[in-house]
Protein backbone atom coordinates (compact mmCIF):
# COMPACT_ATOMS: atom_id res chain seq x y z
CA UNK A 1 0.00 0.00 0.00
CA UNK A 2 0.93 3.08 -0.75
CA UNK A 3 1.43 5.73 1.94
CA UNK A 4 1.19 9.58 0.73
CA UNK A 5 0.88 11.98 3.84
CA UNK A 6 -0.70 15.00 1.97
CA UNK A 7 0.48 14.51 -2.00
CA UNK A 8 0.91 18.23 -2.94
CA UNK A 9 3.24 18.63 0.16
CA UNK A 10 5.96 16.74 -1.55
CA UNK A 11 5.83 19.08 -4.29
CA UNK A 12 6.08 22.34 -2.52
CA UNK A 13 8.94 21.12 -0.13
CA UNK A 14 11.08 18.18 -1.82
CA UNK A 15 13.86 20.55 -2.40
CA UNK A 16 16.23 20.38 0.68
CA UNK A 17 18.33 22.65 2.49
CA UNK A 18 22.15 22.06 3.35
CA UNK A 19 24.35 23.15 6.30
CA UNK A 20 27.42 22.29 6.83
CA UNK A 21 28.55 21.69 10.45
CA UNK A 22 32.29 21.07 11.43
CA UNK A 23 32.72 18.35 14.49
CA UNK A 24 36.08 16.71 15.85
CA UNK A 25 35.56 13.22 17.13
CA UNK A 26 33.33 11.28 14.17
CA UNK A 27 33.51 7.69 16.33
CA UNK A 28 31.97 9.87 18.77
CA UNK A 29 29.56 11.76 16.84
CA UNK A 30 28.08 8.79 14.90
CA UNK A 31 27.83 6.49 18.52
CA UNK A 32 25.50 10.12 19.33
CA UNK A 33 23.60 10.31 16.37
CA UNK A 34 22.54 6.47 16.44
CA UNK A 35 21.27 6.81 20.21
CA UNK A 36 19.85 9.66 18.89
CA UNK A 37 17.56 8.43 16.06
CA UNK A 38 15.63 5.72 18.70
CA UNK A 39 12.76 8.23 18.75
CA UNK A 40 12.03 8.01 15.20
CA UNK A 41 10.09 4.73 13.72
CA UNK A 42 12.04 5.13 10.19
CA UNK A 43 15.70 5.26 10.47
CA UNK A 44 17.85 3.96 8.08
CA UNK A 45 22.29 4.71 8.39
CA UNK A 46 24.59 3.34 5.75
CA UNK A 47 28.31 2.94 6.82
CA UNK A 48 31.03 2.41 4.00
CA UNK A 49 34.07 2.20 7.18
CA UNK A 50 36.47 4.77 6.14
CA UNK A 51 36.24 4.34 2.17
CA UNK A 52 36.96 0.64 2.12
CA UNK A 53 34.80 0.44 -1.20
CA UNK A 54 36.38 2.91 -3.47
CA UNK A 55 33.29 2.83 -4.83
CA UNK A 56 31.22 4.58 -2.46
CA UNK A 57 29.29 7.90 -3.01
CA UNK A 58 29.44 8.87 0.42
CA UNK A 59 31.21 8.10 3.82
CA UNK A 60 28.18 7.44 6.09
CA UNK A 61 24.64 8.49 5.97
CA UNK A 62 21.97 8.55 8.28
CA UNK A 63 18.20 8.99 7.16
CA UNK A 64 15.33 9.49 9.08
CA UNK A 65 11.99 10.67 10.32
CA UNK A 66 9.44 9.36 7.11
CA UNK A 67 7.28 11.93 5.65
CA UNK A 68 5.88 9.61 2.59
CA UNK A 69 6.65 5.58 2.83
CA UNK A 70 5.97 2.84 0.38
CA UNK A 71 5.39 -0.43 1.60
CA UNK A 72 3.92 -3.77 -0.21
CA UNK A 73 3.77 -7.66 0.19
CA UNK A 74 2.32 -8.37 -3.52
CA UNK A 75 1.83 -7.28 -6.60
CA UNK A 76 3.99 -4.89 -9.07
CA UNK A 77 5.89 -4.04 -6.33
CA UNK A 78 8.58 -2.98 -8.65
CA UNK A 79 6.54 -1.00 -11.06
CA UNK A 80 5.37 0.69 -7.73
CA UNK A 81 8.71 1.55 -6.41
CA UNK A 82 9.34 3.52 -9.81
CA UNK A 83 6.35 5.14 -9.51
CA UNK A 84 7.40 6.30 -5.87
CA UNK A 85 10.59 7.42 -6.84
CA UNK A 86 9.09 9.44 -9.68
CA UNK A 87 6.59 11.13 -7.46
CA UNK A 88 8.48 11.85 -4.38
CA UNK A 89 11.47 12.53 -7.26
CA UNK A 90 13.77 12.97 -3.50
CA UNK A 91 15.60 10.54 -1.84
CA UNK A 92 14.57 7.41 -0.96
CA UNK A 93 15.83 4.58 1.02
CA UNK A 94 14.84 1.09 2.24
CA UNK A 95 14.97 -2.79 0.96
CA UNK A 96 13.56 -5.12 -1.44
CA UNK A 97 13.27 -9.00 0.15
CA UNK A 98 14.06 -12.25 -1.63
CA UNK A 99 11.03 -13.38 -2.30
CA UNK A 100 9.90 -10.35 -5.01
CA UNK A 101 11.27 -13.36 -6.90
CA UNK A 102 8.00 -14.36 -6.95
CA UNK A 103 7.10 -11.10 -8.95
CA UNK A 104 9.27 -12.27 -12.42
CA UNK A 105 8.77 -15.58 -11.94
CA UNK A 106 6.39 -18.36 -11.61
CA UNK A 107 7.51 -18.96 -7.72
CA UNK A 108 6.27 -19.21 -4.45
CA UNK A 109 7.80 -18.94 -0.78
CA UNK A 110 5.92 -21.07 1.83
CA UNK A 111 8.35 -21.87 4.51
CA UNK A 112 8.30 -20.40 8.08
CA UNK A 113 8.48 -17.05 8.67
CA UNK A 114 8.73 -15.38 11.85
CA UNK A 115 9.76 -11.82 11.59
CA UNK A 116 6.86 -11.11 8.77
CA UNK A 117 8.99 -8.16 7.10
CA UNK A 118 6.95 -6.65 4.23
CA UNK A 119 8.49 -7.63 0.89
CA UNK A 120 9.32 -3.81 0.02
CA UNK A 121 10.01 -0.91 1.91
CA UNK A 122 10.78 2.82 1.39
CA UNK A 123 10.33 5.81 2.97
CA UNK A 124 11.45 9.28 1.95
CA UNK A 125 12.68 11.57 5.15
CA UNK A 126 12.21 14.38 6.20
CA UNK A 127 15.97 14.53 7.50
CA UNK A 128 19.16 13.36 5.88
CA UNK A 129 22.34 13.79 7.26
CA UNK A 130 26.00 12.71 5.78
CA UNK A 131 28.52 12.34 7.39
CA UNK A 132 31.97 13.19 5.53
CA UNK A 133 35.42 13.57 7.46
CA UNK A 134 34.85 16.36 9.96
CA UNK A 135 31.61 17.50 8.91
CA UNK A 136 27.72 16.64 9.39
CA UNK A 137 25.87 17.95 6.41
CA UNK A 138 22.65 18.33 6.99
CA UNK A 139 19.86 17.65 4.34
CA UNK A 140 16.39 18.81 5.20
CA UNK A 141 13.31 19.41 3.73
CA UNK A 142 12.42 23.00 3.61
CA UNK A 143 9.11 22.42 5.32
CA UNK A 144 11.87 21.37 8.16
CA UNK A 145 15.11 22.95 7.79
CA UNK A 146 14.45 25.74 10.95
CA UNK A 147 14.76 22.39 12.89
CA UNK A 148 18.41 22.47 11.92
CA UNK A 149 20.07 23.76 14.94
CA UNK A 150 17.76 22.39 17.36
CA UNK A 151 18.33 18.63 16.47
CA UNK A 152 22.34 19.37 16.04
CA UNK A 153 22.46 20.55 19.71
CA UNK A 154 20.32 17.60 20.62
CA UNK A 155 23.10 14.91 19.19
CA UNK A 156 25.45 17.04 20.37
CA UNK A 157 24.01 16.52 24.11
CA UNK A 158 23.10 13.22 23.46
CA UNK A 159 24.85 10.14 25.71
CA UNK A 160 25.94 7.53 23.79
CA UNK A 161 24.73 4.59 25.70
CA UNK A 162 27.28 2.03 26.40
CA UNK A 163 27.60 -1.42 28.08
CA UNK A 164 25.73 -4.86 27.79
CA UNK A 165 22.83 -5.00 25.44
CA UNK A 166 21.56 -8.49 25.60
CA UNK A 167 21.34 -11.20 28.35
CA UNK A 168 22.57 -15.04 28.03
CA UNK A 169 20.72 -16.88 25.48
CA UNK A 170 20.46 -20.09 23.60
CA UNK A 171 20.57 -19.81 20.05
CA UNK A 172 18.30 -22.76 18.09
CA UNK A 173 19.25 -23.74 15.11
CA UNK A 174 16.52 -24.51 12.51
CA UNK A 175 18.22 -27.66 11.09
CA UNK A 176 20.31 -29.83 12.75
CA UNK A 177 24.32 -30.38 11.59
CA UNK A 178 22.89 -34.04 10.43
CA UNK A 179 19.72 -32.61 8.56
CA UNK A 180 22.18 -29.68 7.22
CA UNK A 181 24.10 -32.30 5.39
CA UNK A 182 21.52 -34.53 4.15
CA UNK A 183 20.15 -31.44 2.24
CA UNK A 184 23.28 -30.52 1.04
CA UNK A 185 23.69 -33.92 -0.71
CA UNK A 186 20.04 -33.39 -2.12
CA UNK A 187 21.27 -30.37 -3.57
CA UNK A 188 23.95 -32.37 -5.20
CA UNK A 189 22.15 -34.61 -6.33
CA UNK A 190 20.24 -32.11 -8.26
CA UNK A 191 23.76 -31.00 -9.56
CA UNK A 192 24.82 -34.40 -10.85
CA UNK A 193 21.20 -34.84 -12.64
CA UNK A 194 21.96 -31.25 -14.36
CA UNK A 195 18.76 -29.32 -13.12
CA UNK A 196 21.39 -26.78 -11.78
CA UNK A 197 25.54 -26.31 -11.42
CA UNK A 198 25.29 -23.98 -8.62
CA UNK A 199 23.19 -23.58 -5.75
CA UNK A 200 23.29 -21.10 -2.31
CA UNK A 201 22.11 -23.09 0.21
CA UNK A 202 21.06 -21.04 3.34
CA UNK A 203 20.27 -22.05 6.75
CA UNK A 204 19.01 -20.06 10.03
CA UNK A 205 19.80 -19.98 13.38
CA UNK A 206 17.62 -17.56 15.59
CA UNK A 207 16.46 -17.35 19.64
CA UNK A 208 13.08 -16.69 20.59
CA UNK A 209 11.46 -14.39 23.76
CA UNK A 210 14.19 -12.16 22.91
CA UNK A 211 14.93 -8.17 23.51
CA UNK A 212 18.37 -6.26 23.24
CA UNK A 213 19.52 -3.04 22.57
CA UNK A 214 19.58 -3.07 18.99
CA UNK A 215 21.88 0.19 18.60
CA UNK A 216 24.49 -1.09 21.24
CA UNK A 217 24.23 -4.40 19.34
CA UNK A 218 24.91 -2.72 15.94
CA UNK A 219 28.08 -0.41 16.83
CA UNK A 220 29.54 -3.74 18.46
CA UNK A 221 28.55 -5.60 15.24
CA UNK A 222 30.07 -2.95 13.38
CA UNK A 223 33.61 -2.26 15.49
CA UNK A 224 33.91 -6.30 14.58
CA UNK A 225 33.76 -6.51 11.37
CA UNK A 226 34.41 -3.19 9.80
CA UNK A 227 32.67 -4.34 6.63
CA UNK A 228 32.00 -1.98 3.61
CA UNK A 229 27.82 -2.16 3.24
CA UNK A 230 27.52 -1.87 6.78
CA UNK A 231 23.83 -0.79 7.68
CA UNK A 232 21.53 -0.63 10.24
CA UNK A 233 17.69 -0.43 9.60
CA UNK A 234 14.34 0.03 11.55
CA UNK A 235 10.85 -0.09 10.68
CA UNK A 236 8.58 0.38 13.53
CA UNK A 237 9.31 -2.57 15.15
CA UNK A 238 11.41 -4.20 12.07
CA UNK A 239 15.13 -4.03 12.79
CA UNK A 240 17.95 -5.11 10.37
CA UNK A 241 21.61 -4.89 12.27
CA UNK A 242 24.17 -5.52 8.65
CA UNK A 243 27.86 -5.84 8.14
CA UNK A 244 27.54 -7.35 4.83
CA UNK A 245 30.70 -7.17 2.78
CA UNK A 246 29.06 -7.25 -0.50
CA UNK A 247 27.54 -4.94 -3.29
CA UNK A 248 24.11 -5.53 -5.33
CA UNK A 249 24.05 -3.45 -7.83
CA UNK A 250 25.34 0.29 -8.44
CA UNK A 251 24.14 2.69 -10.74
CA UNK A 252 25.48 6.58 -11.43
CA UNK A 253 24.61 7.95 -14.51
CA UNK A 254 24.69 5.62 -17.12
CA UNK A 255 26.50 3.43 -15.52
CA UNK A 256 25.99 0.30 -13.55
CA UNK A 257 27.85 -2.12 -11.30
CA UNK A 258 27.44 -5.41 -9.20
CA UNK A 259 30.22 -6.89 -7.61
CA UNK A 260 29.17 -10.85 -6.44
CA UNK A 261 31.25 -12.40 -3.91
CA UNK A 262 31.54 -16.21 -3.97
CA UNK A 263 34.51 -17.72 -2.10
CA UNK A 264 35.11 -17.65 1.53
CA UNK A 265 38.06 -17.65 3.77
CA UNK A 266 38.55 -17.68 7.39
CA UNK A 267 40.63 -14.99 9.20
CA UNK A 268 44.05 -16.47 11.57
CA UNK A 269 45.69 -13.86 14.16
CA UNK A 270 48.80 -15.39 13.13
CA UNK A 271 50.07 -13.73 9.89
CA UNK A 272 51.46 -16.38 8.70
CA UNK A 273 48.60 -18.44 8.87
CA UNK A 274 46.48 -15.90 8.05
CA UNK A 275 48.72 -15.46 4.25
CA UNK A 276 48.81 -19.35 3.94
CA UNK A 277 44.32 -18.96 4.13
CA UNK A 278 44.50 -16.14 1.69
CA UNK A 279 46.75 -17.92 -0.83
CA UNK A 280 44.88 -20.88 -0.44
CA UNK A 281 41.46 -18.97 -0.87
CA UNK A 282 43.03 -17.11 -4.63
CA UNK A 283 44.04 -20.69 -5.77
CA UNK A 284 41.03 -23.09 -4.74
CA UNK A 285 39.67 -24.48 -8.12
CA UNK A 286 36.19 -25.29 -6.53
CA UNK A 287 35.75 -20.96 -5.15
CA UNK A 288 37.11 -19.83 -8.14
CA UNK A 289 34.35 -21.79 -10.14
CA UNK A 290 31.89 -21.00 -7.74
CA UNK A 291 32.50 -17.37 -8.47
CA UNK A 292 33.08 -17.58 -11.97
CA UNK A 293 29.89 -19.27 -12.60
CA UNK A 294 28.35 -16.35 -11.23
CA UNK A 295 30.07 -13.67 -12.78
CA UNK A 296 28.64 -15.43 -16.24
CA UNK A 297 25.42 -15.36 -14.55
CA UNK A 298 25.50 -11.50 -13.52
CA UNK A 299 26.85 -10.82 -17.27
CA UNK A 300 23.75 -12.25 -18.54
CA UNK A 301 21.43 -10.44 -16.38
CA UNK A 302 23.21 -7.56 -16.64
CA UNK A 303 23.05 -8.16 -20.88
CA UNK A 304 18.99 -7.41 -20.96
CA UNK A 305 19.36 -4.11 -19.57
CA UNK A 306 22.82 -3.06 -21.21
CA UNK A 307 23.79 -0.98 -24.46
CA UNK A 308 25.28 -3.65 -26.79
CA UNK A 309 28.76 -5.06 -26.05
CA UNK A 310 29.13 -2.86 -22.83
CA UNK A 311 29.64 -5.44 -20.17
CA UNK A 312 32.60 -6.02 -19.39
CA UNK A 313 34.36 -7.79 -16.27
CA UNK A 314 36.33 -5.15 -14.25
CA UNK A 315 37.95 -7.87 -12.32
CA UNK A 316 37.77 -11.22 -11.55
CA UNK A 317 38.28 -13.41 -8.44
CA UNK A 318 39.94 -10.65 -6.24
CA UNK A 319 40.79 -11.41 -2.98
CA UNK A 320 39.66 -9.09 -0.25
CA UNK A 321 40.09 -8.72 3.32
CA UNK A 322 37.62 -7.77 6.21
CA UNK A 323 38.09 -8.46 9.55
CA UNK A 324 36.51 -11.90 9.99
CA UNK A 325 36.94 -13.37 6.77
CA UNK A 326 38.95 -13.18 3.09
CA UNK A 327 36.52 -12.97 0.37
CA UNK A 328 36.50 -13.73 -3.43
CA UNK A 329 35.13 -10.64 -4.97
CA UNK A 330 34.26 -10.16 -8.95
CA UNK A 331 33.13 -6.58 -10.35
CA UNK A 332 30.95 -6.31 -13.39
CA UNK A 333 30.29 -3.20 -14.74
CA UNK A 334 27.74 -2.10 -17.97
CA UNK A 335 26.31 0.79 -19.69
CA UNK A 336 22.43 1.12 -19.49
CA UNK A 337 20.69 1.25 -22.06
CA UNK A 338 18.84 4.76 -23.26
CA UNK A 339 15.57 4.94 -21.29
CA UNK A 340 15.49 1.92 -19.51
CA UNK A 341 13.48 1.97 -16.22
CA UNK A 342 13.95 1.08 -12.79
CA UNK A 343 11.14 -1.78 -12.89
CA UNK A 344 13.28 -2.97 -15.47
CA UNK A 345 16.77 -3.26 -13.89
CA UNK A 346 15.01 -4.87 -10.82
CA UNK A 347 13.12 -7.56 -13.33
CA UNK A 348 16.51 -8.19 -14.68
CA UNK A 349 18.48 -8.64 -11.82
CA UNK A 350 16.57 -9.41 -8.92
CA UNK A 351 17.27 -11.60 -6.13
CA UNK A 352 21.33 -11.38 -7.35
CA UNK A 353 22.74 -14.50 -8.54
CA UNK A 354 25.37 -15.14 -5.92
CA UNK A 355 22.10 -15.67 -3.20
CA UNK A 356 20.55 -18.48 -6.01
CA UNK A 357 22.66 -20.10 -8.16
CA UNK A 358 22.18 -20.76 -11.81
CA UNK A 359 20.33 -21.59 -13.80
CA UNK A 360 18.72 -18.66 -11.26
CA UNK A 361 15.19 -19.89 -11.55
CA UNK A 362 15.69 -23.80 -10.97
CA UNK A 363 18.13 -22.91 -8.07
CA UNK A 364 15.40 -20.88 -6.64
CA UNK A 365 12.93 -23.56 -7.33
CA UNK A 366 15.31 -26.00 -5.67
CA UNK A 367 16.08 -23.56 -2.89
CA UNK A 368 12.36 -23.64 -1.64
CA UNK A 369 12.32 -26.92 -1.54
CA UNK A 370 15.36 -27.88 0.55
CA UNK A 371 15.40 -24.66 3.08
CA UNK A 372 13.30 -24.88 5.81
CA UNK A 373 13.01 -20.65 6.55
CA UNK A 374 11.50 -17.87 4.16
CA UNK A 375 14.22 -15.85 3.27
CA UNK A 376 12.58 -12.48 3.76
CA UNK A 377 14.97 -10.13 3.99
CA UNK A 378 17.94 -11.94 3.81
CA UNK A 379 19.37 -11.85 0.56
CA UNK A 380 17.27 -9.21 -0.23
CA UNK A 381 19.28 -5.92 -0.25
CA UNK A 382 19.10 -2.44 1.56
CA UNK A 383 19.83 1.08 -0.11
CA UNK A 384 18.52 3.74 -1.24
CA UNK A 385 17.79 5.89 -4.20
CA UNK A 386 18.56 9.30 -5.23
CA UNK A 387 16.55 12.37 -6.66
CA UNK A 388 18.81 11.90 -10.00
CA UNK A 389 17.93 7.88 -10.20
CA UNK A 390 21.03 6.84 -9.15
CA UNK A 391 21.29 4.31 -6.51
CA UNK A 392 23.17 1.73 -4.94
CA UNK A 393 22.15 -1.67 -2.98
CA UNK A 394 23.94 -4.09 -0.93
CA UNK A 395 23.73 -7.65 0.09
CA UNK A 396 21.67 -8.72 3.23
CA UNK A 397 24.05 -11.28 4.20
CA UNK A 398 26.39 -11.41 7.44
CA UNK A 399 22.77 -9.44 9.59
CA UNK A 400 20.82 -9.89 12.05
CA UNK A 401 16.89 -9.25 11.75
CA UNK A 402 14.88 -8.48 14.45
CA UNK A 403 11.66 -8.49 15.20
CA UNK A 404 10.48 -6.10 18.43
CA UNK A 405 7.21 -7.76 18.82
CA UNK A 406 7.23 -11.01 18.25
CA UNK A 407 10.63 -10.86 20.25
CA UNK A 408 12.08 -12.89 17.40
CA UNK A 409 15.88 -12.69 16.70
CA UNK A 410 17.42 -14.29 13.09
CA UNK A 411 20.36 -15.06 11.31
CA UNK A 412 21.31 -16.59 8.45
CA UNK A 413 24.25 -18.05 6.53
CA UNK A 414 24.58 -20.00 3.42
CA UNK A 415 26.99 -21.05 0.78
CA UNK A 416 27.68 -21.88 -2.59
CA UNK A 417 27.15 -25.45 -2.78
CA UNK A 418 28.90 -26.89 -6.59
CA UNK A 419 29.63 -29.91 -7.69
CA UNK A 420 32.79 -30.14 -5.79
CA UNK A 421 31.21 -29.78 -2.66
CA UNK A 422 31.74 -31.42 0.74
CA UNK A 423 28.77 -31.22 3.17
CA UNK A 424 30.89 -31.14 6.43
CA UNK A 425 32.98 -28.52 4.91
CA UNK A 426 29.72 -26.08 3.45
CA UNK A 427 28.56 -26.37 7.31
CA UNK A 428 31.88 -25.35 8.83
CA UNK A 429 31.94 -22.28 6.40
CA UNK A 430 28.13 -21.47 7.61
CA UNK A 431 29.86 -21.28 11.23
CA UNK A 432 32.43 -19.23 10.09
CA UNK A 433 30.61 -16.59 8.83
CA UNK A 434 28.21 -16.71 11.70
CA UNK A 435 30.56 -16.44 14.12
CA UNK A 436 30.59 -13.02 14.37
CA UNK A 437 27.17 -12.53 14.63
CA UNK A 438 26.72 -14.95 17.12
CA UNK A 439 29.20 -13.18 19.39
CA UNK A 440 27.62 -9.77 19.57
CA UNK A 441 24.05 -11.29 20.50
CA UNK A 442 25.95 -12.58 23.27
CA UNK A 443 29.26 -13.80 25.08
CA UNK A 444 28.06 -16.82 26.55
CA UNK A 445 25.67 -18.09 23.67
CA UNK A 446 24.71 -21.55 23.18
CA UNK A 447 23.45 -23.47 20.03
CA UNK A 448 21.39 -26.25 19.63
CA UNK A 449 19.29 -28.29 17.43
CA UNK A 450 15.73 -28.57 17.48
Amino acid sequence: MLQLNNFLLIFNFVLRTKIIKHIKDIDLIVSKLLEWSKSFDDVVFLDSNEGKDPDSSFEKVLAFDAITALKTNSGNAFEQLEAYQKTTKDWIFGYLAYDLKNETEDLSSNNTDNLEFPDLFFFQPKKIIFLEENQLIFSYLRMVDDEVEEDFLAIMNQLPKNGDYTEPVKIKTRISRNEYIDKVQQALAHIHRGDIYEMNFCQEFYIEDHTFDTINCFKALNKKAKAPFTCYFKHENLFAIGSSPERFIKKEGRKILSQPIKGTAKRDEDHQTDNYLKSQLKSNPKEISENIMIVDLVRNDLSKIARKGSVNVDELCGIYSFKQVHQMISTISAQLKDDISLSEIMEATFPMGSMTGAPKVSAMQIIENLESTKRGLYSGCIGYISPEFDFDFNVVIRSILHNSSQKYTSLMVGSAITQAAVPEAEYEECLVKARALMEVLTSNAETRSI
